[in-house]
């Protein structure tokens, strides 16, 4: 006999949860319509999902950890849900479901949807946000109980009781529509008061990452909440925050946390510790091992873990931009890849650092850079956990206990000239067909690559110019009435200039050829001279220097470009800039085919 999914719906449940009636927990509904939302870029992926009781339909969030259930394609139009945790919310006069879990009940299969539901009408002043329990957990409070009425706010206190805060929202559900809201987080991280001075006036800040089970999110204090709450929050510490409290959009330059809101904290927002910490996570990392550095994209924000090798003097800096100094210390990291790096701690982290050698250190907000290859720097929105208590730790500690001390490491610094890329970006390696293929250069963004190529031609006519003398200037002379070189931009004129190489590079392979710009330190590698002495060539014999462009062709080089669109008489063409030219590592070249070789072997 078939299955009467109708029959399953919990008809009038959402009313009745609006409601706070806690006989209804985990209602059965049906998805009428599923959407995704658009978000902040590079921000988590969202999905609005209607939801229908056959007497009224509701619209609804879902939480980020639940959009498996869309990309999988089980959570469609016309499926049939059991919810098991949600918050209930009102925005706009719209009553709102955030969707924390639910399980698709894919035995009753789909189906249109059934009847005709209503919007479920909203009166603000008798709707009170709702949270449901998960039951293998319990993380988002307790089922649904009338708020005791909270007294004069107050900034901080230690005996403030859960049951105050029966209704907790996940940070996931914060938006600039919530109203009345008291999140649960753990302070993950604190950042020192950092202060500003310019036209407008001065002032000063600190900032806070908070956690709980559903997301991160990072609030800051200005000026009077900065004296305020810097000294109630501490690092690793449980608390309860309640609106007013301002949720904005997240300004990214200033976090590495994957959400798109952040929080300022205002007059009358209310910060209390918790005594009870359970349901709030420690610190939530996603690793990235050292030897994978090499493959992740220049100024990323990852997390990594590794054994402390060596531990520098702190030095000093001065910024270029503001003429401040700032005090660093370069740590050296290995782990069981067998790679090092290294990383740079800032300010009071430096000076205060105090881990002995062969520590475990897990650092969370950590910037890649290529400089030297690969390196690492702790941004002031992270932080580092010196042996924490989590498997990764006990694990590498075990690894470096049993044979990690004695072994050698390689640094990226090394493995980028191996492939034959100097400077340690990690640019894809293209065919000249892949180049144009991928329309690489036509974004707004410069493109990188790397390509494996021949030499055919090298334009010799306009292969150089004349250029100043004065140290790191370069720009083009001119010469006067006088026989002087007059450079504009230096104000001086010179006897005579020193010639720089422009060269117009045709380069092939097996799949087709590109024209590449090459300027004054890549024509001397691959004319071996230097363009004063091909000039000096030609002044006595126009012919002489030939030789000199055509011994250069037939060589093969391993090219790291620049790709980025230009307007050349009003026409937009996309020029290749060489950045590096490296001979072929013919052992590792070798390594590359053996590997490759190995893909197609037939056992």
């Amino acid at each position: 006999m078939a299955l009467d999914p109708a029959s399953h719906i919990n008809r009038g449940s959402l009313s009745a949860i609006f409601e706070g009636n806690p006989s209804v927990t985990q209602p059965v509904l049906q998805c009428v319509q599923v959407k995704p939302i658009a978000g902040q870029q590079g921000g988590p992926e969202r999905f609005r999902v209607v939801f229908s009781d056959i007497s009224n339909f509701v619209q609804s969030m879902l939480a980020s950890q639940v959009n498996f259930h869309v990309h999988d394609g089980k959570l469609r139009k016309g499926v049939f849900v059991r919810l098991k945790a949600y918050q209930t919310n009102v925005v706009k006069n719209k009553k709102i479901i955030i969707v924390l879990d639910l399980e698709v009940l894919e035995h009753l299969g789909e189906s249109e949807k059934i009847g005709s539901p209503q919007a479920l009408d909203s009166k603000t002043e008798d709707v009170q946000p709702q949270s449901t329990t998960i039951q293998t957990s319990g993380f988002y409070g307790n089922n649904a109980q009338v708020p005791q009425q909270q007294s004069i706010p107050q900034r901080a206190t230690t005996n403030s009781s859960s049951t105050a805060h029966a209704n907790i929202y996940p940070i996931e559900a914060l938006s600039p529509y919530a109203h009345k809201w008291t999140i649960k987080a753990r302070c993950t991280n604190k950042s020192d008061i950092k202060t500003w001075h310019n036209k407008n006036g001065e002032g000063k800040l600190f900032s806070v990452n908070l956690l709980d089970e559903s997301g991160e999110i990072r609030g800051t204090g200005f000026n009077e909440q900065c004296d305020q709450l810097y000294e109630v929050f501490r690092e690793g510490g449980v608390y309860y925050i309640t609106s007013p409290c301002r949720v904005q959009m997240a300004k990214k330059q200033f976090t590495n946390l994957n959400n798109d809101y952040e929080l300022t904290f205002e007059r009358d927002t209310v910060v209390e510790k918790a005594e009870e910490q359970e349901g709030v996570p420690q610190v939530r990392f996603n690793f990235t091992s050292i030897g994978d550095l090499q493959t992740i994209e220049k100024d990323t924000t990852i997390d990594t873990i590794g054994v402390l090798k060596e531990v520098g003097e702190t030095s000093q800096i001065v910024s270029k931009t503001t003429s401040k100094p700032y005090d660093k210390r370069e740590l050296t990291l290995v782990d069981n890849s067998n790679f090092s790096v290294r990383l740079t701690i800032w300010g009071n982290s430096a000076t205060t650092f105090d881990v002995p050698p062969e520590s475990i250190i897990a650092f969370k907000g950590v910037k890649v850079s290529d400089f030297g290859g690969r390196s690492l720097s702790l941004l002031s929105s992270g932080s580092m956990t010196v042996d924490p208590d989590i498997n990764e730790a006990h694990k590498l500690k075990g690894w470096y206990d049993a044979q990690g001390r004695n072994d050698t490491y390689s640094s990226h610094a090394n493995a980028g000239a191996s492939m034959g890329m100097a400077g340690g970006r990690s640019d894809p390696v293209k065919t000249c067909q892949q180049v144009k293929d991928e329309n690489l250069g036509f974004s707004e963004a410069v493109d990188y690559f790397t390509t494996r190529a021949t030499v055919i031609y090298i334009k010799g006519e306009n292969f150089a110019y004349p250029a100043c003398l004065s140290a790191d200037c370069n720009k083009k002379v001119i010469q006067d009435n006088d026989g002087q070189w007059r450079c504009e931009k230096c104000d001086r004129s010179h006897p005579k200039p020193e010639y720089r190489y422009i060269l117009l590079v045709n380069a092939s392979d097996h799949t087709g050829q590109l024209w590449l710009n090459c300027f004054d330190d890549i024509g001397k590698q691959l004319l071996g001279m230097n363009a004063d002495q091909v000039m000096e060539m030609q002044e006595t014999d126009i012919k002489a220097a030939e030789p000199v462009f055509q011994n250069a062709a037939c060589r093969t080089w391993m090219f790291k470009c620049r790709a980025k669109t230009d307007n050349f008489q009003d026409q937009q063409r996309v020029r290749y800039q060489v950045m590096t030219a490296s001979p072929l590592n013919y052992s590792a070249e070798c390594a590359k085919l053996t590997e490759m070789i190995k893909m197609y072997s037939m056992e």
